[in-house]
């Protein structure tokens, strides 16, 4: 059995989608800290969704890189949400931060998608094809 190759594209889009949960993680770290008496509860569980945002990003970023085919689902999934969250950003002081969003989340899923991503991950669905 020889080693395929992963794709640029494919790489390209594990790598935003590691950016996007470590940056997810570092936002976890700061609710935590940023949590005070008044808001014990909600800074918690915020710092936990986070967490296992990111973590779970992180995760299906090193699934794809390594071509396993399971991690483009959730990937899909989060980009679609980080698209709808751009939407939800857009006007007023905070358009850059909805073109940065909305920017990555389309390159990611070009990536994902672009034939030789889907043909590499599908080759890893089917080693005999």
């Amino acid at each position: 059995m020889t080693a395929r190759a992963t794709p640029a594209p494919l790489i390209v889009a594990a790598s935003l989608t590691a950016v996007e949960g470590l940056l997810l993680l570092g936002y976890a770290v700061l609710e935590l800290v940023s949590t005070d008496a008044d808001r014990l509860a909600v800074g918690i569980t915020t710092a936990l969704f986070f967490t296992a945002y990111g973590g779970g990003l992180v995760l299906c970023a090193w699934g794809l890189s390594r071509l396993q085919s399971w991690a483009r689902s959730p990937v899909v999934l989060a980009q679609l949400i980080q698209l709808g969250l751009a939407w939800s950003f857009a006007g007023g002081d905070t358009t850059v931060v909805a073109v940065v969003i909305a920017v990555v989340a389309v390159l990611v899923l070009v990536g994902v998608f672009v034939p030789s991503s889907l043909d590499a991950l599908g080759e890893a669905e089917n080693p005999q094809a």
